[in-house]
């Protein structure tokens, strides 16, 4: 059991990485106490009577506390943690912290997880559902343009970070094809090379613009692929059963300034006339 130090001010610092945080909840039980806070160092609020605790992170640790969370909880629920971490909610480091603690108490007696009357399990669960939506949400709404080196390149802005989620998936459905995908409010993407994804970062402040590759450095061919995009989804259109507030629930606005078929027409469209008279 862990004894209760938050009288005493006790917040733990760490280097905002998921592994410094699984490290952190291994120091909360080698140090039997429990977090007053945890943050990350860049966002530190230091208080009057507080002493901070730096924690180094150890990949090892982290590796040892993530297989052995599943002595107490199944693997859905581990993985509801990791999206709560990819939340970016200011409060993730604490409502891991407290589930893990719950999980721990009950010694994989009972199920944890479904305690959905418990104020920390029921957000968790909910701030999964939300990541999930999004995930899927960005599998769906990706748009890629082709460079002259052959590079296929799409830009998101998602609310959650949910690249570490999409990453399986378009490996798998584009292992034939190097591309990118930019985070544009995170500032990193992933890359893929025909061999491996890995995780890319990006120094230089980003353009304001719909897409962050110059209209110079795009193949030839991208004008006519995106304008044979708009006429597939112009023709496929029925503007007879013409419902926006619908649209807008499946595919929201904010998503609208990466989608190619939202973007103005080059050429007017013309229904095709194939009714018969």
């Amino acid at each position: 059991m862990i004894a209760n130090q938050a009288a005493n001010g006790l917040d733990y610092v760490y280097d905002g990485s998921f592994d410094g945080l699984l490290t952190v909840v291994l120091e909360m039980y080698e140090r039997k106490a429990v977090p007053n806070s945890v943050q990350p160092a860049g966002g530190v609020q230091g208080g009057l009577f507080t002493a901070a605790v730096h924690i180094d992170t150890s990949e090892e640790k982290a590796t040892r506390v993530w297989q052995g969370l599943l002595k107490y909880m199944n693997e859905d629920a581990r993985r509801r943690l990791y999206h709560t971490f990819l939340s970016e909610r200011p409060d993730r480091e604490l409502l891991i912290c407290r589930f893990v603690q719950q999980a721990v108490a009950a010694r994989g007696r009972v199920d944890v997880s479904e305690n959905l009357a418990d104020d920390t399990v029921r957000l968790i669960a909910h701030i999964s559902q939300q990541l999930g939506r999004e995930k899927h949400r960005m599998e769906a709404f990706v748009r890629f343009e082709k460079t002259q080196d052959e590079l296929f390149h799409a830009t998101i802005e998602p609310d959650f970070d949910v690249l570490p989620l999409i990453a399986p998936h378009f490996t798998k459905r584009y292992a034939d094809q190097r591309w990118l995908i930019f985070d544009r409010r995170r500032g990193y993407g992933l890359y893929y090379d025909l061999h491996r994804t890995d995780i890319v970062q990006f120094e230089a402040p980003t353009p304001q613009r719909r897409t962050d590759v110059s209209a110079t450095m795009l193949d030839e061919r991208e004008p006519l692929f995106r304008l044979l995009w708009q006429t597939y989804f112009d023709h496929a259109n029925i503007p007879e059963r013409r419902n926006l507030k619908l649209h807008r629930r499946h595919v929201p606005l904010r998503y609208w300034r990466y989608l190619s078929e939202k973007q103005p027409r080059e050429t007017r469209f013309t229904p095709i006339d194939n009714k018969r008279r």
